[in-house]
């Protein structure tokens, strides 16, 4: 590590001397001010400290930018391509009760028009810029990405700066999401993952948020202005982090960053989520009735926090176990052997509020009882007699030989900072990586079995008409 001591000042000048305005897009008009306007205007900017982290894969440029904003930098000269991503802690599930959908409709309002422009004016201005910029909101976390042509890094931000400064909010674009939701409540009744995971929300944790769910009488609940005043909430300066990856410095970046924050509220409030504990009350079987002639079949356990020591022979044994494709064994065993399904697979979901390890996969309903009873049998085997030195060591070779793939992009690396920024994995966590890998044993591994891959901790969903299961409990 080291820090480096850099003077934005003039380089800032230069960065807003090619802004145009917003509205000059859409009249092919741009206004260059002198710079003896500029200077007039633009006090000189304070001196701002870079820590600066050399690692195998980026040089992470860290910095707070003189308008409070946490970046993280990748400058990548060779790409004249700037891609930016922003995060705020907080997320669908702040949702107040009643009023589920609220976060989604914010987030698709965002580049539906600003200021002077409506949503076609805002769209046709992206168009003659050649940039992206949405929004999205996912339970816990809002997050906003813009891609531009460096050259139009100044002009794209100033775009997205109106966008949060003066969202619109017209009835049209906002009239346009709830029909498009309408259509979504009808069709997510035939759609067996949604079933799968209503059923499962509703036996295992039912009076969490994560369990909420848009309905008309939410849909109907929500109002333009209701939706300005939860964008405020969600999206204010001090949650705000970003990242960044294209031919841009941190002087030349932090200005454009700090325009688009310059208008949001300081601060707000928004509900801390309570994590959910898989392992107080597992349910054998659910069943849920949807004429079809395939059974999807979801399973799921408590998972393992990143912190825990654990965690990664957990993610190397999940390679054997079924995220490895057709290396892992439910899949050599299900779909190979037995002609099962056409694919099985599983994950680990290391989020502090939902640590869960789940699965799922889909066959004949004439099969499901016999699909259900191999995957817990792989379960079984591998708590008795682990895994075998040979797959220990094609699970490492492949994780940690296609972790580069994650970087072969601007945007790729922005969003595997921003990943890593949610998570507070820390700047160096892409050069510890492979090594943590690398350190699993093969003790750590079948301990890790042992312990997690007990049926009895997993929960089994299945989705249609499925034959040859017992007696399950039905959904709710």
């Amino acid at each position: 590590m080291r820090t480096a001591k850099l003077l934005l000042g003039a380089v800032a000048l230069s960065a807003l001397a090619g802004c145009s305005t917003v509205h000059g897009w859409i009249h092919n008009t741009v206004h260059k001010p002198a710079l003896s306007e500029l200077e007039a205007l633009v006090p000189a900017a304070p001196e701002m400290a870079v820590t600066i982290h050399e690692g195998e894969f980026a040089r992470i440029q860290q910095f707070v930018t003189p308008g409070g904003v946490s970046v993280w930098l990748v400058s990548e000269p060779s790409i004249p391509i700037l891609a930016v991503q922003m995060a705020w802690k907080g997320g669908s599930a702040s949702d107040p009760a009643g009023y589920e959908g609220l976060a989604q409709v914010v987030t698709y309002s965002m580049n539906e028009g600003a200021g002077d422009l409506d949503s076609l004016a805002f769209q046709t201005a992206m168009e003659d810029l050649n940039m992206s910029f949405g929004c999205s909101a996912e339970s816990e976390w809002t997050s906003c990405s813009v891609s531009t042509l460096t050259a139009n890094a100044a002009d794209s931000m100033a775009l997205v700066a109106a966008a949060f400064a003066a969202p619109r909010f017209d009835e049209g674009p906002f009239e346009r999401f709830l029909r498009e939701q309408e259509v979504g409540l009808q069709t997510r009744e035939t759609n067996p993952n949604y079933l799968a995971w209503r059923a499962a929300s509703q036996a295992l944790y039912p009076d969490h948020p994560f369990a909420r769910e848009t309905t008309a009488a939410s849909l109907a609940a929500l109002t333009p202005d209701i939706a300005r005043q939860q964008m405020r909430a969600l999206m204010t300066r001090d949650r705000l982090i970003v990242t960044a990856v294209g031919a841009v410095t941190p002087e030349e970046l932090a200005p454009l960053i700090d325009k688009v924050a310059a208008n949001l509220p300081e601060t707000s409030t928004v509900p801390d989520v309570t994590p959910i504990d898989l392992a107080a009350a597992p349910v054998s079987q659910i069943v849920v009735d949807l004429p079809q002639p395939q059974s999807l079949v979801k399973f799921m356990g408590p998972g393992i926090d990143r912190a825990d020591p654990d965690f990664f022979p957990a993610y190397v044994l999940n390679y054997t176990f079924g995220g490895g494709g057709f290396e892992s064994r439910l899949m050599k065993t299900l779909r190979v052997e037995k002609g099962l399904t056409y694919g099985v697979s599983t994950s680990l979901d290391p989020n502090p509020s939902f640590l869960t390890w789940s699965g799922s996969g889909q066959t004949k309903n004439e099969s499901a009882g016999e699909f259900i009873a191999g995957v817990k049998a792989e379960m079984s085997l591998l708590i008795e007699g682990g895994v075998t030195e040979q797959e220990l060591s094609d699970a490492k070779a492949y994780l940690t030989g296609s972790y580069p793939l994650g970087f072969d992009s601007n945007a790729k690396i922005a969003g595997q900072m921003m990943s890593v920024r949610q998570d507070d994995l820390g700047v160096d966590y892409f050069d510890r990586r492979n090594a943590l890998v690398e350190a699993v044993t093969f003790d750590d591994v079948n301990r890790v079995a042992r312990e997690y891959l007990d049926p009895a901790r997993y929960s089994f969903i299945v989705v249609g008409q499925p034959q040859g299961i017992g007696t399950p409990a039905p959904a709710e």
